[in-house]
């Protein structure tokens, strides 16, 4: 195994640690630090994406569950009460502590002290409040009756019932509704203004941005952890990624992000790069949009799981990822809190094509578009290619990343989605948005599995919640609900300049992070 791989693994099997405990009646405390002497923030450091920035990703209150792509701007520019950061899953952040009532319906925050806003605001407990009443996300709305505000430092959130995946809503990346946002400002200036700039409490300074095009930001010297090391961070979009590894190549970047197959390898062969693996927390599978049409083929189950057998998740890793992304036989991460180790299906097209002939289907069908979630577009083309070797003859629909998204909400594509699950949590967040039928992402759902999942949600027990997700876990495989592919990781390209990118220093997620934390190589 490479020292990658290794990497890789150790990320996945840090999801193990328990998010319960970070919501025990006992304190969780981030011991305080003095801070070292610290050199100025010196140089400028530039990130070519492979997405195009939108300025509503600049804004946590526009941040909707189960979409982790906004926080790769948020680390830089705003800061959450509690957040993922290295080596704790929930680590303290603005709150220095929490607490939950013995009977756990009341959540209190201890606020940290001192943090100003990027325009001076002083950070205080009605910006948290006003933070969640913006935030997105049914299911947190509706489990907490209200937050209250005790003194300037300190806040309480008041549930409705128990709900043992408050902390893991709250506390890691379902949700943006911990990261805050300044209540005087933004009140003041409106929705519209704030997006255009921006305030926040985070390492970073919004200098600014060309929609599609450049994101730039300048270091908070004065940001609560540390100062960040590199005094200006350069975010540019770059779609296409040929282009993205010329930039790397050329000097013109320092980081290049998802460089697949022979991109990828090509910088293994450079002396002057470094070759980089990220990523872990997205799962790649298919997602069968046309399975509740009972007149469509794949309502059959012999159908989708024989898609699911069509597909060589060994060789389409080692083609697209250089062999880092691991198969998976379940959507949710082996090591998250209640998940359910299940094996991925084996490559077998013979028995994928008998499954189609028991089904009715002999010759194959037309099964309709494959629509790739953006930029995963040669992998779509590698599946449409799988699943056409037996006898599904599918259509790839490439879309735009923002469309892409308007139309998967608003239940508007149809036939195969080559999609990727990427939430935090445990197992029971983990399928928030994509389970039961109620689920922004969900095409439809099983009575049955929607009453299950209600259930779980206020069972206080572990050792009984447990069994009804490992059911839920199971029902889904059995029924190839989902034809889950592997745990996503990529190549990334790093210039010489770089000292420090901070890739994987949380474990998970997938980019530069925390941000103050990277460095350029000084004289």
């Amino acid at each position: 195994m490479s020292i990658w791989q290794k990497r890789a693994s150790a990320a996945i099997l840090c999801l193990a640690l328990s998010v319960a405990g970070a919501a025990s009646a006992a304190a969780q405390t981030e011991p305080a630090q003095a801070k070292p002497a610290q050199a100025k923030p010196e140089g400028e450091m530039r990130f070519a994406l492979y997405v195009t920035i939108l300025p509503a990703w600049l804004d946590p209150g526009e941040t909707g569950p189960g979409n982790l792509t906004p926080f790769w701007m948020l680390y830089a520019l705003h800061d959450a009460l509690v957040k993922p950061m290295p080596g704790n899953r929930m680590a303290p952040s603005l709150a220095e502590s929490w607490t939950e009532s013995p009977d756990k319906r009341v959540y209190e925050f201890k606020l940290r002290k001192g943090p100003k806003f990027h325009n001076g605001d002083p950070f205080t407990a009605d910006d948290v409040k006003f933070s969640f009443e913006r935030a997105k996300g049914a299911q947190l709305k509706q489990k907490v009756k209200e937050v209250v505000v005790i003194d300037p430092h300190t806040v309480q959130f008041v549930l409705n019932e128990p709900w043992p995946d408050f902390m893991p809503v709250y506390g890691t990346l379902w949700s943006a509704a911990g990261w805050i946002t300044p209540k005087n400002h933004f009140e003041k200036i409106g929705a519209d203004a704030f997006r255009k700039h921006p305030i926040g409490l985070g390492p970073y300074k919004f200098v600014s941005m060309r929609p599609g095009i450049e994101l730039i930001m300048e270091a908070n010297e004065d940001y609560w952890r540390k100062a960040p090391s590199v005094k200006r961070l350069v975010f540019q979009s770059v779609p296409d990624s040929t282009t993205r590894l010329a930039m790397l190549k050329r000097g013109e970047v320092d980081v290049a992000y998802l460089l697949e197959g022979q991109l990828g390898q090509s910088i293994k062969n450079d002396p002057e790069l470094k070759l980089a693996f990220s990523g872990g927390i997205g799962t790649h599978h298919l997602d069968f949009f046309d399975m509740w049409d009972p007149k469509s083929p794949w309502a059959d189950p012999r159908v989708r799981k024989a898609a699911s057998l069509a597909i060589d998740r060994k060789a389409l890793s080692e083609a697209e990822t250089l062999g880092a992304s691991t198969p998976n036989g379940n959507i949710i991460l082996k090591g998250m809190e209640y998940g359910l180790p299940i094996e991925p299906d084996p490559y077998d097209p013979a028995q994928a094509k008998k499954l189609l002939a028991e089904a009715g289907y002999p010759n194959g069908f037309d099964g309709g578009d494959l629509t790739p979630i953006p930029p995963y577009f040669s992998v779509g083309e590698a599946a449409v290619n799988y699943l056409g070797g037996i006898g599904i003859r599918m259509k790839l629909r490439t879309m735009e990343r923002a469309a892409f998204f308007s139309a998967f909400q608003g239940k508007k594509l149809k036939g195969v989605c080559f999609c990727t699950i990427a939430i935090f949590g445990n197992a029971s967040t983990r399928m928030a948005e994509n389970v039961p039928s109620s689920g922004s992402y969900a095409y439809g759902g099983w009575p049955e599995i929607d009453e299950l999942y209600q259930k779980q949600l206020i069972e206080i027990d572990p050792a009984k919640r447990e069994v009804m997700l490992h059911q839920i876990q199971k029902t889904l495989h059995e029924r190839t609900r989902f034809a889950p592919i592997y745990d996503y990781f990529w190549a990334t390209g790093v210039g010489p300049r770089v000292e420090e990118v901070s890739l994987m220093k949380i474990d998970a997620f997938p980019w530069a992070a925390p941000l103050e934390d990277v460095r350029l190589k000084r004289p």
